[in-house]
């Protein structure tokens, strides 16, 4: 395990002093792999932890049992010291006869369900979920893993509305009643002590449309796992374009993007009563746009962009290729205090690294135990 941190060049992230959260008890865990493919490259894909009390990042671990492909459309979820791989597509990179052009080629919808512990430094093969899928909603409850909709077979244009839900004490999965949609790269959220699965690519399952073809889109399914019974929520969502990502936080949802546009400039926080979404006060941050300019009048790309939440704060995980002739990677972390009054935003870093990495799925975090 190797440090890809240099030393913070600002004032590091605030500690929350509000139910024992400080920011030093808390890991946020990203799963990469290479950006690039070069004829004599074995890839893979990695995990990456950023430690916000000391605005660093180091490289933890690889996960195994997919060497020389890479995982995308997987969830990366934690409970305990523990963080779960689910399900995910299996590809293959290559170089195209233009050297520049990359090309990835889909192999296989895995079933499969990693766990790694933290602590221990261990990688455990889990039971495989019931449907092998990819993009599709993932969240935690009571101890337990929820999954719903997705893809499940290759050169699909629809999802599935399938819905399963895992024990880690049993090691086992159990069927949970099918959704009344189909959807696929949706988004799961636990808020309300009810699970969301938002927005995606959906229609009304058995040929029945719920509407235009965008109020499906725009609709959420809602789990009591008291019931045990989906309710459909219209209009949860308010776009034809599938979520980014959603995050509660102190009984509200947050929101920053979509999937064509995954910082639209500020975050958004949900209004049940209303069923709209709203601009939260003091969030607009131009900096995280993409392309940005740099003090040298030059533009940066940004490659990656994932949402973290750590008691009231939302922090913002971003990665810019450097401009220039040789491949580095800037990091740079933006810290949003949701109950400040007023403009709630801090930066850090950045830090740089080494070659260029893409994000393969959206991060989790891990408390750590002393």
């Amino acid at each position: 395990m190797g440090s890809l941190s240099s030393p913070p060049q600002f004032s590091l992230p605030p500690r929350e002093n509000s139910q024992n959260t400080s920011s030093d008890q808390y890991r946020v865990y990203a799963a990469f792999c290479t950006r690039d493919a070069t004829p004599n490259m074995s890839l893979c894909n990695r995990i990456d932890s950023y430690d916000p009390s000391s605005n660093s990042w180091n490289r933890v671990s690889t996960i195994p049992g997919i060497e020389n492909h890479v995982l995308k459309g997987f969830s990366m979820v934690s409970i305990g010291d523990s963080i779960y791989v689910i399900g995910g597509l299996l590809r293959h990179k290559m170089v195209g006869r233009d050297l520049d052009e990359i090309i990835e080629v889909d192999l296989e919808v895995l079933p499969s369900v990693l766990r790694y512990n933290v602590r221990a430094n261990v990688w455990f093969k889990c039971a495989p979920l019931g449907t092998a899928r990819f993009d599709f909603a993932c969240t935690v409850t009571g101890g337990k893993i929820y999954v719903a909709g997705g893809q499940s077979t290759l050169g699909s244009a629809r999802g599935i509305s399938s819905a399963e839900v895992y024990d880690p004490a049993l090691d086992e999965w159990k069927p949970l009643p099918n959704m009344s949609t189909l959807r696929y790269k949706c988004v799961g959220v636990t808020w309300q002590g009810k699970i969301h699965v938002v927005g995606g690519f959906a229609e009304r399952g058995g040929g029945d449309r719920l509407g235009p073809y965008n109020m499906a889109r725009s609709s959420a399914e809602v789990y009591d796992t008291g019931h045990a019974k989906w309710e459909l929520e219209a209009r949860m969502w308010a776009l034809d374009v599938p979520p980014n990502q959603i995050v509660a936080v102190d009984e509200k949802l947050y929101s920053s993007g979509d999937c064509l546009k995954v910082w639209k400039g500020h975050i958004d926080a949900y209004d049940r009563k209303e069923n709209i979404w709203n601009v939260v006060d003091g969030s607009y941050l131009d900096t995280l746009s993409s392309p940005t300019s740099t003090s040298d009048d030059a533009t940066e790309e940004r490659v990656y962009l994932t949402m973290a939440p750590i008691g009231t704060h939302l922090y913002f995980l971003a990665g810019y290729r450097v401009a220039g002739d040789i491949s580095r990677l800037k990091s740079v972390v933006h810290v949003f205090d949701t109950s400040a009054n007023g403009y709630g935003w801090r930066s850090f870093g950045p830090t740089e690294e080494e070659g260029e990495k893409e994000m393969c799925c959206h991060c989790c975090v891990v408390k750590q135990v002393s």
